[in-house]
């Protein structure tokens, strides 16, 4: 399976699915020293990939050759997010999927964040940070599935507590969390910590299709 990650550094993921379910991996970042980051994580770990210092509008990596194309937390900093997501589509193999995360500060953790750090939430796209919209962001031509959902047990990890709290205070309220999400027996809506969109890329496009018909009736 050929895996590219968008905006991958430090490429914590990406080694997880190298080492763990042996995927050739790629990933895509336009920070350098994340790219550097992330070379140096595979090589201690002695796990190969290939990585690309580019932006996503004007990458080098080939369309239509990955069977999964994911990004987390890439998408939702931008003001317009379509142009991104056609891009991910445009990587991926026909028949392959991409999976599209944010994190999902359209409600509580919303509220929280504005409290603790409005600075940070005003750079997110608040408007697609809910299930419809964002499966509004699928785009019709390209995608044969598309299904919008929430993910994930209570996390404290997309709030920023240290902005308005002592260091030791935030990271003791932030462990406290997490253990009470790890002891979560399921997943409950509105503490769900990210949004996801996963698509399936379309095995034909309708003007390929369009252009069968034409070849056939000729």
């Amino acid at each position: 399976m050929r895996v590219l990650e968008i905006g991958c550094a430090p490429g914590k993921h990406l080694a997880y699915l190298a080492k763990m379910r042996g995927a050739k991996v790629y990933g895509l970042d336009y920070s350098e020293p994340g790219i550097a980051n992330s070379r140096e994580l595979f090589r201690r770990l002695g796990l190969e990939a290939e990585f690309r210092c580019e932006d996503l509008f004007s990458s080098t990596f080939p369309e239509r050759s990955f069977d999964l194309v994911y990004s987390l937390g890439v998408v939702e900093h931008f003001q317009n997010p379509k142009p991104a997501i056609e891009s991910h589509l445009a990587m991926a193999k026909p028949g392959g999927v991409v999976l599209i995360t944010v994190p999902n500060y359209g409600g509580l953790y919303g509220r929280i964040q504005r409290y603790f750090d409005p600075e940070n939430l005003g750079i997110h796209n608040l408007d697609i940070m809910n299930r419809a919209e964002l499966l509004r962001l699928a785009p019709v031509d390209l995608v044969g599935d598309a299904r919008a959902f929430r993910g994930g047990r209570l996390s404290p990890w997309i709030i920023n507590f240290e902005k308005k709290w002592s260091a030791p205070v935030a990271r003791v309220v932030a462990l406290t969390l997490n253990v009470l999400g790890l002891l979560q027996p399921f997943e409950v809506g509105p503490l769900c910590p990210v949004l996801m969109l996963k698509m399936t890329r379309r095995i034909t496009t309708p003007n390929e299709n369009n252009a069968s018909c034409t070849k056939l009736s000729t």
